[in-house]
Formats: C-alpha cells, sequence, structure tokens
C-alpha cells in the first residue's frame, strides 16, 4: 500500500519537532524500531497496535474499557494512569484518517492521523505536526512506558493553592474596592457637571457641592438602576473608570470590539470589583472576574462568524429541535430534556446585568436576540396573553415537572413582571394538578415539583435583591408550596471568591430568608482553573449558604479560545481537587434535605462541613454543555491535529433521562480550541508554575460524576405516564 500524503503532510517539520521527536524515539526503543522499519504509513499502524494491545490485554478490565464493553464510573476508576495512556493510542489507531468538521476554523476538516505523523517525520522529516503535537506525543508514550507516573496532591497541598485567593469578604479587599467606587463616582461627579451624562432620575440640585454630590451619589449606589443608567457602554468610559489603567494594545482590541458592534455593558459596582491598584497579597486575584469584562482578539475576530453552540437553540417552526422537541417558538423556549424546559419572557429579564465574554449565548447577541436596548425590552400589552400560551405547553407536556425561568437573566425582569410570570407558573402548576385527577393511573402528567430562576445579579448586581423582590419571592414560595410545588431554586454564577462581597453576601442572605435555595454554576475559564481557585469559590459560597450545583467547561468555538481551558484540566481538577470535598454516603439523605428548608441553608451547611470535616461540599458536577446531547463529562480522546488539539468523543451522562432521539445521536465530537501546550503557557503567562499541573497531560478519559442526592426531583405518590408528548421522533 502507498501512503498518501496530502498537501499539510509535506510540510516539513521546524527544528523543535525533530528535537521532540528525537526525544520520543530515544525514549521508546520499540516505538522506534517500528517506524524506522515501516514501509508505509499501514505498517506503522499495525505495528503500533500489536505492540500496545499486548500490553492492554494483560488487564482484563482495561480491555473491557477499551472495547467499550462496560462503561460507567465504577469501570473509569479501576483504570491505571497506564491504561488511559494505552486506550488512548489505540483510540488514535481506530480513528486514524477520519476527517471532522473543525468549527473553531469556521468548519474546515482537521484529519487526525497521529501515527502516521510521526512516521513521516521519522521517514521524511516532513508531516508538518507543530511542536504542540510532539510534546502531546513524548507525554504520552512516556505514561504509556511509565516514566511519567500521576502524583496526587495532598489535602495540605491544595488548601494552600486555595489559601492563595482572596475573597472579597477579605478586608484589605473590601477596602480597595471602597477607593475604586470613590474612584468611580468623582469621574461620574465630573461627567454630569461637565453636561457629558444627563439622567432625569438621577442628577445633581442647583448649589450642591461637591462633597454633597458625592454624599448623593453614595445614596445612589445603593440604588439598582443608578448602575443600569450608568452602566459602561463605551472603551473610553471603561478605561477611565478604571483610572485610565489598561494598557494600548488592550484598548485596541477594546476599540475593534467597539467598531464589530460587540456590545459594551459593565455596570458601575462590578467595575469597582477589578484592581487598579494591584495589591501585594493579591496579585492576578481578580483575573476570573477581569477577563469577563475585557474581551480577548479571538472574540472580536469570530464575531460575526459566531455560529450556535447548542443544536437545540436553532429552531425551525413547526419542526422538532435537535432533541426532538416541538416547541412554541424559536426563541421563548428551550428544551433538551423531558423533566425541564427554559422560559425566556418578554420582558427586560431578555437582558442581562453585563455581557460575559465567554457567554454561551453570544450567538444570539450576534443576531440581535439579546441586547442591552433595556427600555425596548419592556414587556408589551400583549405580552400577559403569551405568557399563558407559553405556560400551557408546560401544562398540556406528560413529562414536564421543572421550569427554568431565565434569559438574559430572570431577575432583570421588574418585581411586577416576576410576579406575574410566577403567578402565571403558580395557576399553570394548579391546572395540571387538578387535571391529573381525572386521570387513570398509569396515564398521569408529571406535575410541577420544582420552579427555578436563572440569575447572576446576585454577582453582577446585588442591589437588585431587595426586600420588595424577597417579598415576591417568599409569597410565591408559601402559596406554590400548598400546591405541590416542592423545590424553589435561584441558579446564579459567581466566578471567583473575589466577587463575594458583603453586598453579595447580604443580597444571598435574603434570597435564602424567602426559603429559595441558591446554588451555583461556575465556568472554568482560564483564569478560574487555576490551582485551587474553584475549591476555594467553593468553600466561600458554601460559608455564605450556597449549593455548588455544576463547574462548566468553557463551550463554544475559537472565539473562547483566550477563555477556554481544556477538558482534561476538567478532570484533573475534580480528580485531585474536588475529590476533597467528597461527600459520605451516609450524609446523602441529609443533604437531599437541604431545599425543604432551604432558611437554614448557612446552618446546615456549616454543621455538615463540620461532620465530615470537609474544606468544602463537593456538589457539583464538572461537565461540559455538549451541542445536542446535554451536560456530560463522559469522553474519550480519539484523535489530535497536527497542531497538537485533542479531539474528544463525548457521550451522553447515563445517568439521567433523554429522549430517544438523544440517544440515537449520542456521540458528539468536540475539536478543542487549544493544546495543552497552549493553556499551559497561558497559565504561565498569569503566573501560574505550571509543574503544578504535570498530570494534565495524561487526563485523556473522562466520565461524568453521578448527580447529587440535593439535586434529585422529589418522588410522586402515582406512575407517571411513559408517554411523551410535544415530540416527533421520524422527523427530528
Amino acid at each position: 500500500m502507498t501512503t498518501i500524503i496530502h498537501e499539510l503532510d509535506r510540510i516539513a517539520i521546524t527544528v523543535k519537532s525533530h528535537m521532540l521527536l528525537r526525544q520520543l524515539l530515544k525514549e521508546n526503543p520499540v516505538l522506534e524500531e517500528i517506524m524506522r522499519n515501516a514501509r508505509n504509513e499501514t505498517e506503522a499502524l499495525v505495528g503500533v497496535r500489536n505492540w500496545v494491545l499486548s500490553e492492554i490485554r494483560k488487564n482484563a478490565d482495561a480491555y473491557s474499557f477499551y472495547k467499550r464493553d462496560v462503561h460507567g464510573r465504577e469501570a473509569f476508576e479501576k483504570l491505571s494512569w497506564i491504561d488511559f495512556a494505552a486506550i488512548r493510542i489505540l483510540d488514535y489507531i481506530d480513528n486514524a484518517g477520519r476527517k471532522f468538521d473543525d468549527l473553531n476554523l469556521r468548519g474546515e476538516k482537521a484529519i487526525s492521523n497521529p501515527v502516521q505523523l510521526i512516521w513521516l517525520a521519522v521517514t521524511h522529516g516532513i508531516g508538518g505536526a507543530k511542536p504542540y503535537f510532539f510534546k502531546d506525543m513524548l507525554m504520552l508514550f512516556r505514561q504509556f512506558s511509565g516514566i511519567y507516573e500521576r502524583k496526587f496532591p495532598d489535602r495540605e497541598r491544595v488548601e494552600k493553592w486555595m489559601d492563595r485567593w482572596s475573597s472579597g469578604l477579605d478586608p484589605r479587599i473590601i477596602k480597595l474596592r471602597e477607593e475604586n467606587r470613590e474612584r468611580i463616582l468623582k469621574t461620574i461627579i465630573d461627567k454630569i457637571d461637565q453636561g457629558e451624562i444627563n439622567d432625569s432620575k438621577f442628577f445633581f440640585e442647583k448649589g450642591m457641592s461637591q462633597e454633597q454630590k458625592y454624599l448623593k451619589t453614595l445614596e445612589w449606589w445603593d440604588d439598582r438602576l443608578f448602575h443600569l443608567r450608568f452602566a459602561v457602554r463605551s472603551p473610553d468610559l471603561l478605561n477611565e473608570l478604571l483610572g485610565d489603567s489598561l494598557d494600548p494594545d488592550t484598548m485596541k482590541v477594546l476599540y475593534e470590539a467597539e467598531q464589530k458592534g460587540i456590545p459594551f455593558f459593565v455596570n458601575p459596582y462590578y467595575l469597582s470589583l477589578l484592581h487598579v491598584r494591584v495589591p501585594y497579597f493579591a496579585v492576578g486575584a481578580d483575573l476570573a472576574i477581569r477577563h469577563y469584562v475585557v474581551y480577548s482578539q479571538q472574540l472580536i475576530d469570530e464575531y460575526g462568524h459566531i455560529v450556535a453552540w447548542e443544536k437545540e437553540d436553532t429552531v425551525k417552526p413547526g419542526e422538532p429541535n435537535a432533541a426532538g422537541w416541538l416547541l412554541p417558538n424559536d426563541h421563548n423556549i428551550h428544551r433538551r430534556y423531558p423533566e425541564v424546559a427554559i422560559l425566556i419572557p418578554d420582558t427586560m429579564g431578555r437582558a442581562c446585568g453585563g455581557l460575559c465574554a465567554s457567554c454561551q449565548r453570544l450567538y444570539d447577541f450576534q443576531r440581535g436576540n439579546l441586547n442591552f436596548n433595556l427600555d425596548k425590552l419592556k414587556p408589551k400589552e400583549t405580552w400577559d396573553e403569551k405568557l399563558k400560551r407559553l405556560l400551557e405547553y408546560f401544562r398540556d407536556d406528560t413529562q414536564l415537572r421543572d421550569i427554568l425561568i431565565t434569559g438574559g437573566d430572570a431577575l432583570m425582569s421588574s418585581d411586577k413582571s416576576l410576579e406575574k410570570i410566577l403567578n402565571g407558573v403558580y395557576e399553570m402548576a394548579l391546572e395540571k394538578k387538578k387535571a391529573n385527577e381525572k386521570r387513570p393511573v398509569g396515564e398521569k402528567y408529571a406535575e410541577i415539583v420544582r420552579v427555578r430562576l436563572g440569575s447572576r445579579l446576585p454577582v453582577y448586581l446585588p442591589q437588585r435583591i431587595t426586600p420588595e423582590l424577597v417579598k415576591v419571592l417568599g409569597d410565591f414560595k408559601r402559596k406554590a408550596s400548598k400546591i405541590g410545588i416542592k423545590q424553589f431554586f435561584i441558579q446564579t454564577h459567581f466566578e471567583s471568591p473575589m466577587e463575594v462581597t458583603p453586598v453579595a453576601r447580604d443580597a444571598i442572605k435574603r434570597l435564602i430568608s424567602a426559603g429559595w435555595t441558591v446554588t451555583n454554576q461556575h465556568v472554568f475559564s482560564t483564569a478560574a482553573s487555576r490551582r485551587g481557585h474553584v475549591a476555594k469559590l467553593r468553600k466561600v459560597l458554601n460559608e455564605i449558604g450556597i449549593v455548588n450545583y455544576y463547574t462548566f467547561s468553557v463551550k463554544g468555538y475559537m472565539e473562547n479560545n483566550f477563555n477556554f481551558a481544556t477538558n482534561e484540566r476538567a478532570v484533573q481538577e475534580q480528580m485531585e481537587e474536588k475529590v476533597f470535598g467528597k461527600i459520605p454516603e451516609q450524609y446523602f439523605d441529609l443533604i437531599r434535605e437541604f431545599p425543604n428548608n432551604a432558611e437554614l441553608l448557612v446552618e446546615n451547611i456549616s454543621d455538615l462541613m463540620k461532620k465530615t470535616n470537609l474544606p468544602f461540599l463537593g456538589t457539583d458536577r464538572n461537565v461540559l454543555n455538549l451541542p445536542g446531547v446535554g451536560k456530560s463529562l463522559t469522553f474519550r480522546t480519539i484523535g489530535i491535529t497536527r497542531y497538537g488539539r485533542r479531539i474528544l468523543e463525548f457521550e451522553l451522562d447515563h445517568t439521567r433521562r433523554h429522549t430517544p432521539m438523544m440517544k440515537q445521536m449520542d456521540k458528539v465530537i468536540i475539536i478543542e480550541s487549544k493544546s495543552i501546550s497552549e493553556y499551559l503557557r497561558q497559565l504561565e503567562d498569569i503566573g501560574e508554575d505550571v509543574s503544578d499541573y504535570e498530570s494534565i497531560w495524561g487526563y485523556s478519559i473522562g466520565e461524568t460524576e453521578p448527580r447529587m442526592a440535593i439535586y434529585e426531583y422529589p418522588e410522586y405518590e402515582f406512575e407517571v405516564t411513559n408517554e411523551y408528548s410535544n415530540m416527533e421522533l421520524e422527523t427530528a
């Protein structure tokens, strides 16, 4: 057989690639012999395959896992470090020559054939493989040979990593934020005095002294409307409020973002969380926040070309989405799972309190569905009728028991609008319950047992959590509880312990007092993925009564490259850091009751941590929100590009229910937007010791953790029908 050499394969490898290749062959004489003796790619593939198979067959558990005869958490945890490597090499060979649409490169074809690239490099000095590729290969075969071993950090080491990160409750950080607030307010005062800012609600009376004006703005600081009205919408104002501390290169990128039409919307409170005068005791502590506010060059380059990450977000009228669900329209209801659907209201709840640079819905900002034109987002006269019609979708569905009201941001809605929505949910749930009374045994529909609000405002704008809002939430919980709704969750999104400020802590306290369980969905960005950062966040959130729910890998394609932390790092964090918060099974029944006594969350979390002697409660699951098949971290690394970017094959999270359509699609291919070498270099650039991350190279397999008891649905006293409604499987 003659090896077909593609155009890119003819490119000579670099000097650095040659040096890494030489080291790879020196450490692996068997590999070198196979490569030197192989007359073509096929002989190289067969030789490596036979060599690795002879080793993996010595371990029946590993061989069964490789053959996919077994799967799941138990089988995963039986694998040794060498098994991980052997399975990856065999998966590379089994998938050799496969072509993949690389949506990081706007749909260009990526071909994975690492053994061929090594053979071409050895035989002809070509193949075009970059040093990142050869570094990955070097670490892979070191793992397979046993040279490269995994060393688990102990609890003391993890807690030292955690101690590096300050929280926003540190008195020294509080003092710095007060300085930031003063600088921001004085700049705003100047803008008002000079006539650059005019507002009918926030203005100064004639004759006020500078001191009186400052005291007045301090009053405004506690008003959420002030922060929305005075939100930064331009690079120049952003820099000015940050004390002109942004460097010229950053400003160039921000000006380009403005020209591209990427919206800016950063409120003064949230801006006050960014360092201007970097403290010696918290160097780099604000980066996870800063990287949400300051856009990257990759985002600017891709804006206008961003495609929807979630296939089920692409809806055509009258046609089922990727998961098989028929939906009322393309923007009010999103659905993936049988039990839950998302409601996005036509209110200010369609907006956010700010734009996160790695937002999963940048596609919707790009096409104008989401924006910051707050006046235009006020509900129209027809909204009440439309809301009723949308809620009928939940009422008449056989399986829906959980409604997630989000956006945008659910709490961007006014108290009046939110109260209308919640009252509508109450009426819908009551109608569904009454209709069930007439249905025979075995044909009853799932009733609404959980209501959730998705909001980042406890973080972005905690001034929104007012006594009036708390009353709306408390009143709804009291009456909804009487008709069988048992769980009331606010899902928020703290990205960093530096976001846990005194005012945010007080906002969470108010939400808990209304009887709502507050959970956190963290996004595992590059800055947030530093050793100990998420563990420290879990701890700080637990201390103020928040239960951690998900730790999401950054999703999207090249637009999120800057903030993307590889999925291998997510597995590493799960197995080496979060493991110290693992709750013993004997306490599962106890934690299951937490939502039933939400007002006591702070006390109950504290008591459980004392009983278990845990530094935090690891109740969250590390996952990637996959296009089409849902949340999962069950994957195998089946390929790698010549640039060293790994190709992962994900499967469903088999621990939860999916539609029949999802089970048919099952596998999803993700090509990571950066190599592990690039990720580690980025960590080094922000001050990390990359030797702390050495084991990351070997995490080539992931397995989704089981859902914690606290997030399980309450049981019904009746059997729910197995029939699906609102679904078309054959045409989906």
